[in-house]
């Protein structure tokens, strides 16, 4: 019968019963539940958690009153503990002291509920690992859950916190702290004391500064800031050694933080007050591959920005620039120049819409170049056509560029300039090749950047996997449908760029490619992602799926703890709703764990 049915019975006879004979939840699920160890009552409307729930490990179930014989599988008194409760998106307003009963949860997931206030009993869980308390209305946590020892992760976005007790730093365990949206002014100093902490997201908030203790904490990852009212930042923080991610949007900053932390690869310092930048303040970032500066006021750029050889994406957008440096052109690895809303002098808007490639090379032309006379001569002799062939790409920037040609065949001359060059990237986008050109092999020792996209590429030829340095290829727009297998070996390949292609399912090849940190298939016919494979890409920050054909979303995939950034967006899925992609990547994977079968 129908939980629709039995509600509408119920409410007819509720004049006539003085007792609940019917149990709010399935007996045939709270049996499977003794076997599993996982109970799944998310969703279901619930107002109060049932007793019989709470009383699962206590109570013998029916079948031991009866005088029957038991077939192998329905021996209940082989069932296993409790060990995953899933009450989210409920409408609950409490927790009995009877949780006390379930001391073997190692999850407990109470997100999207209505709870105010938790009991002291939830210190009695000493077996628990994760805690999701999401999206209720709690203004404090009894004091008890920081003896939880044992929890790697609790998330308390969306509540009512307006303050931490020092207990925090008991849980010494914890990996993944999640206090975003909630009304805090400060935090412990004790969060010192949280060292294994990986992820901790302190977003939207009202902290007008940070612990200097935060510090400490040497093996987090990521740190998540962002809409405070921050007006300063720590050097301290520069003993983050492991920090990678950095969100600082939406402060109060004035100047970009002093952080020599080693292993930065991403800064984001939009929507803030920053007039200037020091160059002191750029040589710390070693590491860094993305800077965003939108929305500051910003008038200048300091000649050392060309220091930061690892940039691959800058963000200047909406700030006071009136003039670039031309040096800006000389790094290497830079794929995205944001420099729309800056009152530019010298720069042609049309230029800035032509794109980033187009504006570097803008920016080169202006480099003043004075070869030695022996290079002008064999230049001369050599290259004919400087149309045709860019010698100072070549000689100074190591890359071989020739884009935007139309062309079936790259030229001869082109590799026989770059002889005895060691050529880190190539650029043949927006030609007619219909496979990768033969001579490239001439570099494939040092060859770290690959763009061939905009092309008529039916198919990859298995020799890319000879280019062991390979770290980014861009195949976009062409008319691929597949990938080599061989491609495994390529084991310093982060970024596979393969929008507008034909690929109807996700290549194969991606799965065993562990270095991967962004996998881009947005605009393809793929049907499904295998997630239990896609876990083992540790690495993997950002995948687009957007415009495909997937029509279901694997729960699984809300497993896959690396993600920061996916795009599902334009499939024809129903779940998840439209409403929650919306919401973003965040809102996307704590609804598909939350639909995790148990």
């Amino acid at each position: 019968m129908s939980r629709f049915k039995r509600a509408v019975q119920g409410g007819s006879l509720a004049g006539f019963k003085t007792e609940e004979t019917e149990p709010t939840v399935p007996s045939g699920l709270l049996k499977a539940a003794g076997k599993s160890g996982q109970l799944n009552l998310s969703g279901r409307g619930l107002k109060e958690v049932p007793k019989e729930v709470y009383r699962l490990n206590v109570d013998p179930p029916l079948e031991a009153q009866q005088n029957v014989s038991f077939a192998e599988s329905d021996r209940w008194w082989e069932q296993t503990d409790l060990t995953k409760l899933l009450l989210s998106s409920n409408q609950l307003t409490q927790l009995s002291d009877d949780i006390r009963l379930l001391p073997a949860l190692m999850t407990l997931d109470l997100h999207d509920n209505q709870m105010s206030s938790l009991p002291s009993a939830l210190g009695e869980l000493q077996e628990l690992h994760e805690l999701r308390l999401s999206h209720n209305q709690l203004s404090a946590l009894p004091v008890e859950v920081y003896s939880l020892n044992k929890l790697c992760s609790m998330t308390l976005q969306q509540n009512r916190l307006e303050s931490l007790p020092e207990e925090l730093g008991q849980l010494e365990n914890l990996t993944q702290l999640d206090l975003s949206n909630n009304l805090l002014k400060d935090l412990p100093s004790s969060l010192g004391r949280l060292t294994s902490l990986q992820k901790l997201t302190l977003s939207h908030n009202k902290l007008s500064a940070l612990p200097d203790s935060v510090a400490q904490l040497k093996n987090l990852k990521l740190l998540d800031c962002s809409n405070n009212q921050l007006t300063d930042i720590s050097a301290s923080l520069s003993e983050m050694l492991a920090l990678e991610q950095l969100y600082l949007r939406h402060n109060k900053l004035r100047a970009l933080p002093k952080l020599p932390a080693p292993a930065l690869k991403e800064l984001y310092v939009g929507n803030n007050h920053i007039e200037k930048l020091e160059a002191e303040q750029l040589s710390c970032l070693k590491a860094i591959s993305l800077l965003e500066l939108r929305d500051n006021k910003i008038q200048t750029l300091p000649e050392q920005i060309s220091t930061l050889s690892t940039l691959t994406r800058l963000d200047l957008t909406n700030n006071d620039l009136s003039t670039l440096p031309a040096s800006i052109s000389l790094l290497p690895d830079l794929k995205v120049l944001l420099l729309e809303g800056n009152p530019l002098r010298g720069i042609r808007r049309d230029l800035l819409k032509k794109g980033t490639n187009e504006l570097l090379k803008y920016l080169r032309g202006r480099i003043k170049e004075e070869p030695d006379q022996a290079e002008e001569q064999q230049t001369a002799m050599t290259l004919p056509s400087q149309a045709r062939v860019n010698v100072h790409n070549i000689k100074t920037l190591k890359l071989l560029d020739y884009s935007e040609k139309q062309a079936a065949d790259i030229p001869e001359e082109l590799f026989d300039a770059a002889a005895d060059t060691t050529v880190t990237s190539v650029n043949f986008s927006k030609n007619q090749l219909t496979s990768i050109p033969p001579r490239l092999a001439e570099f494939v020792s040092s060859l770290s950047d690959i763009n061939l996209g905009f092309n008529k590429l039916t198919c990859c030829s298995p020799d890319i996997c000879k280019f062991l340095q390979l770290s980014n290829i861009d195949l976009r727009n062409n008319q691929l449908t597949d990938l080599p297998s061989e491609m495994k070996d390529l084991t310093k390949l982060r970024s596979v760029t393969l929008i507008y292609n034909r690929f109807k399912s996700f290549p194969q090849v991606l799965y065993d490619i562990v270095s991967l940190e962004t996998v881009l298939l947005g605009n393809n016919q793929v049907n499904g992602v295998d997630p239990h494979r896609l876990m083992k890409l540790i690495n993997l920050s950002t995948l687009d799926l957007s415009n495909n054909d997937l029509l279901n979303v694997p729960p699984e995939l809300g497993l896959c703890s690396s993600l920061r950034c996916l795009s599902l967006e334009g499939n024809p899925f129903r779940a998840p709703r439209a409403a929650i992609v919306a919401r973003g990547t965040d809102a996307v994977m704590e609804y598909l764990r939350g639909r995790i079968p148990t």
